[in-house]
């Protein structure tokens, strides 16, 4: 399974992607930072993130898009971007027909870290340990973006397989 770890934002959306199944280490396909200028107005920011979803889609062929759970935080403006970009990663997925997938932070550092109240150095920490990558990503958008894309493979995949196996079920019994 391949999936792409979206850690959405407008100034920095972290992109993670990774492959793997269940009972074997993910691995990493990519890992990276869409910018977009504070100075340019949010339409055009918007327009830039999609092309950079665009591209990362089209590179890694995710079979889903891991994507943080927008929350609310006492910066309105912030939580605005962030909930805009995330609008975004989903719509550039549904287009091309990917299933989305949304974790909350809490649950990714949890999935990551045991805690789900870890600080972003100890999920970037477990990111590279999990990956065995010689550093940290970083900027920490990207190992966030990782994370969301472990978590995803770990606790996602299970949960989509007991989805499956209830549809399967209320088919028989129809």
């Amino acid at each position: 399974m391949r999936i792409l770890g979206v850690d959405p934002g407008l100034t920095r959306c972290g992109l993670g992607a990774v492959a793997g199944e269940l009972g074997r280490p993910p691995v990493l396909l990519g890992v990276g930072v869409i910018r977009t200028p504070a100075t340019a107005e949010v339409p055009q920011r918007l327009v830039a993130l999609e092309a950079g979803l665009e591209e990362w889609l089209t590179e890694y062929r995710p079979d889903v898009v891991a994507i943080e759970r927008v929350f609310a935080q006492h910066n309105l403006n912030t939580v605005a971007g962030t909930a805009q970009a995330a609008g975004v990663a989903m719509l550039v997925a549904a287009r091309r027909g990917v299933r989305v997938a949304t974790h909350t932070p809490s649950e990714v550092k949890a999935a990551i870290t045991g805690s789900g109240r870890a600080d972003k150095a100890q999920v970037g920490t477990m990111v590279a340990r999990v990956l065995r990558l010689a550093e940290v990503p970083k900027p920490a958008d990207a190992a966030d973006a990782l994370a969301l894309a472990i978590c995803h493979l770990w606790r996602g995949a299970a949960t989509d397989r007991i989805a499956a196996a209830v549809a399967a079920a209320k088919e028989r019994t129809a």
